[in-house]
């Protein structure tokens, strides 16, 4: 797909078919979140591949709009190393979910509010910051890939110059 017309087309998915996601394409999802930018090129990130039922669940209450996660069939957490920002984890983040639609999987980005919760269900050196999950899938249904919603006007949220 073009970079540009998947930028477009890309929107977040919290239904997913059961289908699984193979080891290649998760291959190729890992290595688009690699190969992000990040601040003085630190890669101050690492990846945790989640597929089994009983660790979507322990990493799923570690959030307060998480009730998606166990249901997708390939969940990776986004982990901070030292000196890591949040920033740097977005990046990487947006790459990977980019090369999964890419790939026909969608994907939804998870925030982690109960900090505490996400490094004892992922098991993070005491150094590590859990960043975010992101849930993959294939798209249970056309629908569930948009809900309908439109995007605000560029006249609406474009500025020149100043506000």
């Amino acid at each position: 797909m073009e970079a540009y017309k998947n930028i477009l087309s890309k929107r977040d998915s919290r239904s997913y078919s059961g289908q699984e996601i193979s080891d290649e394409v998760l291959q190729r999802i890992l290595q688009a979140g690699r190969m992000a930018g990040s601040s003085k090129n630190t890669q101050p990130w690492g990846f945790i591949v989640i597929r089994g039922d009983e660790q979507k669940a322990s990493i799923a209450a570690c959030g307060d709009f998480a009730q998606h996660v166990p249901n997708a069939p390939l969940v990776i957490g986004v982990v901070l190393t030292p000196g890591g920002s949040g920033f740097d984890a977005g990046r990487a983040a947006q790459n990977m979910m980019l090369a999964a639609w890419d790939e026909g999987i969608t994907s939804c980005p998870v925030a982690l509010h109960h900090r505490e919760c996400a490094v004892e269900a992922l098991g993070l050196p005491e150094d590590h910051a859990p960043a975010m999950l992101l849930a993959f899938g294939y798209p249970e249904s056309e629908e569930s890939r948009h809900r309908g919603v439109t995007r605000n006007a560029m006249d609406d949220i474009v500025h020149q110059e100043r506000w």
